[in-house]
């Protein structure tokens, strides 16, 4: 029985050799038979698949504008919030800092020297920060108007550390209204 047993194992194994040559073999065979004709342009369809190739292109070409259209306002909605909000809550500061300070020196009051250090801070701080948040996406006519309130806070403050007189110090004052009051039109108008 082991020999028979041995001899059905090889049989199998041939057997198995044998049908896995024979598979090459029609692959090969299948493989290499070669198709006679000419080529030729279906003069009829050519116009169609070309139609329909420009119409992909310029499919694609107009998605890809309407996305980057979409991405140019995001950045630029972005950068007015940034400097707009920028601009409107540290003028706020630095306007009612000047208040105090115009209104202890109308008022020939001791805390004129306490009152000019903060309106001094307040205007530069301001300054600084509309002046960091300035940027490429804005139009040239805000980031004009935003650079104008960035030296007319400036202005004052060199007016109020300066103790300019009436005069010049309320020309300072009618600049940094003016420019803020701009600015600040331009950004309700951008939003």
């Amino acid at each position: 029985m082991q020999i028979g047993g041995l001899l059905r194992k090889r049989l199998r194994i041939a057997a198995l050799a044998l049908g896995s040559l024979a598979v090459v073999a029609m692959i090969i065979v299948g493989c290499s038979s070669v198709t006679e004709g000419t080529a030729r342009v279906d003069a009829g369809e050519a116009p169609v698949y070309r139609a329909s190739v420009s119409a992909s292109i310029e499919e694609s070409l107009s998605s890809s504008r309407a996305q980057e259209s979409a991405r140019q306002t995001s950045l630029t909605r972005a950068a007015v919030r940034s400097s707009c909000e920028a601009l409107s809550t540290s003028s706020v500061d630095a306007v009612t800092a000047v208040n105090d300070y115009v209104d202890a020196f109308n008022q020939n009051s001791a805390d004129v020297l306490v009152k000019t250090g903060p309106a001094v801070d307040a205007l530069n701080h301001s300054a600084d920060l509309v002046a960091r948040s300035v940027s490429d996406p804005l139009t040239q006519e805000l980031k004009d108007a935003l650079h104008a309130w960035v030296d007319a806070a400036r202005g004052v403050a060199t007016a109020i550390e300066g103790n300019y007189g009436p005069v010049e110090f309320n020309a300072a004052i009618t600049r940094l209204n003016d420019t803020k009051t701009t600015a600040l039109n331009l950004c309700d108008a951008a939003y």
